[in-house]
């Protein structure tokens, strides 16, 4: 698959998922607008090196997406380095854990606007533009939560459903030209923050990681393995392929199985 007449914004893309699909769609022959949080000279070195390895244009944006006027002022800046924005990937997003009764409603707040606001306000942005050109790909990272709920999660399980219901809502309303909203639900991936999560639990607990990951973070995934970044990525590159046209308003689990139970 090429994609070298194409570009991509891909929220939350410094690190993890977000990044492996960065990298896919830069193999392909898109050019990226690569946008989250880190060390500016970290970001900048595999910035640097994804352009050469891949001969794309790869740029930097760093735009906080909890704030809707940044998400307006990301994809503006990916239309004016590109030309347009063919594929939009809406990746971003953090976690917090509580109780309903004790959960802070500023985390709430703030899990509401990078997750699901955000998605909102970049499709709403890039949508004109992929119009004009009866071509485009939305793709929402999601999660099994999406689809399932966890307890003690309540923001990010309301944000992940919103997300899904964004992504059907959208892929009804632009059935016709040429563009295709899709949702892409992981289970548990391995990434950074996951495998940081295995061994703050394993010290908390005094289990061995691998009882840690097998018996109590993926115990509802069937598979007893934890996703990689490139499948992820992969399927991410499929849907944005011209043998993807006809799946759009899909919830696409990769999960291990665990909504299959």
């Amino acid at each position: 698959m090429t994609l070298k007449t194409k570009s991509a914004v891909v929220t939350g893309s410094t690190s993890g998922i977000g990044l492996a699909i960065a990298q896919a769609l830069a193999r392909a022959g898109a050019n990226v607008m690569l946008n989250g949080f880190g060390d500016p000279a970290d970001i900048e070195k595999f910035r640097a090196a994804l352009a050469a390895e891949s001969g794309s244009t790869i740029r930097f944006h760093g735009a906080d997406v909890g704030r809707a006027a940044e998400v307006a002022a990301l994809i503006s800046a990916a239309e004016t380095a590109f030309g347009g924005v063919d594929i939009l990937v809406n990746n971003a997003g953090f976690q917090f854990v509580a109780p309903v009764d004790e959960f802070p409603a500023d985390r709430w707040d703030a899990i509401q606007d990078v997750i699901l606001n955000s998605a909102f306000h970049a499709i709403r942005a890039a949508l004109p533009g992929m119009k004009r050109r009866n071509w485009g790909r939305i793709i929402n990272l999601v999660s099994a939560h999406g689809l399932v709920a966890s307890p003690f999660k309540s923001a990010y399980v309301a944000a992940k459903h919103g997300q899904i219901g964004l992504t059907k809502t959208v892929a009804l309303e632009v059935a016709q030209c040429g563009i295709t909203c899709n949702a892409i639900c992981p289970g548990y991936v391995r990434t950074a923050l996951v495998e940081g999560q295995i061994a703050a639990q394993a010290a908390a607990h005094g289990l061995p990681p691998e009882a840690v990951l097998r018996d109590v973070m993926l115990a509802a995934q069937p598979t007893r393995r934890l996703v990689e970044v490139e499948e992820v990525a992969a399927l991410a590159l499929f849907l944005c392929g011209d043998l993807a046209r006809s799946i759009t308003g899909a919830a696409l689990p990769i999960d291990g199985g665990w909504t299959a139970r």
